[in-house]
């Protein structure tokens, strides 16, 4: 027997020589924490897969899928979320927002679409002082003379009518110049003798007095006066923002240009639970060399990315810089003259850098020496330049890969820009965009007026960056335009001003991009600007569940049905942050 046993032994030995082993049986997967089934689930991912289903476990994806393939991974303790056929996509990412609802909370708002004419601003202002004791300040935020049928600035004289008792300060949506009475003129003491501080301009009447309207620095002679917010205000603000964030499907924010006094508040809440928008903070940066070591000691005191404080929730993860102003203002440094009213020539006024030159080139060449990753505002054609060709030189000087350097706005940049961004994206992994496409939208009609009809064409020029192979990430610049990324999304695609003073599409359509690719700018892409991609901005296995049900698909509605999309349910990491009324009562139910 023992024989025998052992003959067989040596013949199944031989045998199992001979064919390949059983494949073991394949293990039954834990249940998920989370399902999602029965609907569209945009991935994003390099082959745009749709899929119907996926599951979460421990805050991440662990499948991507059909439904019969999710639902085997639904145990007794798992959440099922039935989509009835809705969209997921994943969170959406803003890669420039002024991140505070303060102004909207505590100062009268101006952007409201209801206000379309200099009464109405007067309206608010007037009910505003209604409240206030003499002598206190009003401050408002959001008007812009495109939406008004008068089409003209907010003067002192318009003011002195309803607030002839209170100093007023008045900021454009475009927070690059403002308004203020004459009794706030009379606190800064500003007269017709004046001088235009450097990159700034005092706005005059035929007279030579100052009518109230400051562009750029000149804005500083009237708000050093204007009391700041409260610590508390300040945290209310961030707090309501965050809260509005969550509720449009939006999960992730690149704020610019940050305070001490803000980075400690997003501590507390991150240490509280409530930041539940993954930030990338960028330092308010240098506009003189002399201020520049001071900045370099806030980024030195927090780690830099990808190192993050709260598992990739809050990165302190750079600086941002100005090369120049506005738009709106003309004020924006540009190789010809401003346009005005579209076909009109703003003759001799090509706008001015806001920071000087040669200094910005040499901080903005040392911060990258140091390893720091920099965003530079640049919104005219030679700003832009000169922000592509520091990048270039300092990436040759020093060629460190990955720091993801930013152009922030790059309106309509030259030829020359698009292919150095091309270049140093395959590169060196630097020079992406962020570009508010929104602008085209919220404040369009002031842009074609004042870039005229060559510089409009290649306003946003996202099919040419595409043609180029560079990639860009969508934001709003809140509070110049709403932050809601559907808006951008959609501007993307339609390239359509809000109010069509010089047409529907004074921009055209030779660069608009279908939806597909307008949805990367806001996920996927911008995941990238603010070094994540590895963790968000797609559905993936291994990612974390950063997603946002829609009430409709983006990949099927109409172009103008994108800027109504609602978002239903936003996770974070697997987390349900904010719930439509749809899906509030299965919560109950639970």
């Amino acid at each position: 027997m023992k024989r025998r046993l052992a003959g067989a032994g040596v013949i199944g030995a031989l045998v199992a020589g001979l064919w390949p082993a059983a494949a073991p049986e394949a293990q039954t997967p834990a249940p998920a924490d989370l399902v999602l089934v029965n609907g569209a689930i945009l991935t994003v991912d390099p082959r745009d897969t749709v899929a119907e289903a996926v599951a979460v476990t421990g805050g991440r994806i662990v499948a991507v899928g059909t439904n019969a393939d999710i639902r085997a991974r639904a145990g007794a303790a798992t959440q099922v979320v039935d989509l009835g056929g809705r969209a997921v996509t994943p969170g959406l990412i803003d890669t420039h927002v002024h991140f505070t609802e303060v102004d909207a909370l505590f100062n009268v708002d101006l952007s409201d679409p209801s206000i379309t004419k200099m009464d109405d601003v007067l309206a608010r202002v007037a009910a505003a002082v209604a409240k206030t004791k003499p002598g206190e300040w009003i401050r408002g935020r959001g008007w812009d003379e495109g939406k008004l049928a008068e089409r003209r600035h907010i003067t002192a004289a318009d003011l002195d009518k309803v607030a002839p008792n209170n100093p007023v300060w008045l900021t454009n949506t475009t927070g690059h110049y403002g308004v203020g009475n004459s009794y706030a003129m009379k606190i800064a003491e500003l007269r017709k003798g004046t001088p235009d501080p450097p990159a700034g301009t005092i706005v005059h009447e035929a007279d030579g007095d100052p009518n109230g309207v400051l562009l750029e620095s000149a804005m500083n002679l009237v708000t050093r006066h204007v009391p700041p917010m409260t610590r508390e205000q300040q945290k209310a603000g961030l707090v309501k923002m965050i809260e509005d964030f969550n509720a449009e499907g939006m999960t992730g924010a690149k704020d610019p240009g940050i305070s001490p006094l803000k980075w400690e508040l997003y501590n507390e809440l991150l240490k509280e639970g409530r930041l539940t928008v993954r930030m990338f903070a960028l330092w308010a940066g240098p506009r003189a060399l002399t201020e520049a070591a001071a900045v370099q000691a806030r980024v030195n005191a927090n780690p830099r990315p990808p190192a993050s404080l709260g598992d990739g929730m809050l990165f302190s993860g750079g600086v941002k810089m100005y090369m120049d102003g506005s738009g709106g203002a003309r004020t924006a440094w540009m190789h010809e003259d401003w346009n005005k009213n579209l076909n009109d020539v703003d003759t001799g006024n090509a706008g001015y850098p806001n920071t000087p030159p040669d200094q910005y080139r040499t901080m903005a060449t040392n911060f990258h020496k140091a390893g720091v990753h920099v965003s530079t505002h640049a919104i005219g054609d030679k700003a832009i330049d000169w922000v592509i060709d520091t990048y270039a030189q300092a990436l040759a000087a020093a060629p460190t890969k990955g720091l993801r350097h930013g152009l922030i706005h790059a309106n309509t940049p030259t030829d020359h820009a698009n292919d150095e961004m091309a270049r140093l994206q395959r590169d060196y992994d630097a020079a992406f965009p962020e570009a508010s496409a929104s602008f085209m939208w919220w404040i369009g009609d002031t842009y074609a007026g004042n870039f005229g009809p060559r510089r409009n064409a290649r306003m946003k020029p996202f099919r040419t960056w595409v043609r180029k192979g560079v990639r860009w990430g969508g934001g709003s610049d809140f509070s110049v335009t709403p932050f809601p990324a559907r808006y951008g999304i959609w501007a993307s695609v339609a390239r359509e001003t809000l109010n069509g003073s010089f047409g529907k599409t004074p921009f055209g359509m030779d660069e608009s991009v279908d939806v597909r690719t307008a949805l990367k700018s806001y996920t996927i892409w911008a995941a990238h600007t603010i070094f994540l991609d590895d963790r968000i901005g797609s559905i993936e296995v291994g990612k974390d569940a950063d997603f946002a049900v829609w009430d409709r698909n983006p990949y099927t509605v109409p172009t103008a049905a994108l800027k109504d999309m609602k978002a239903e349910l936003t996770f974070v990491k697997g987390r349900a942050v904010f719930r439509g009324p749809a899906f509030q009562a299965a919560a109950r139910g639970r």
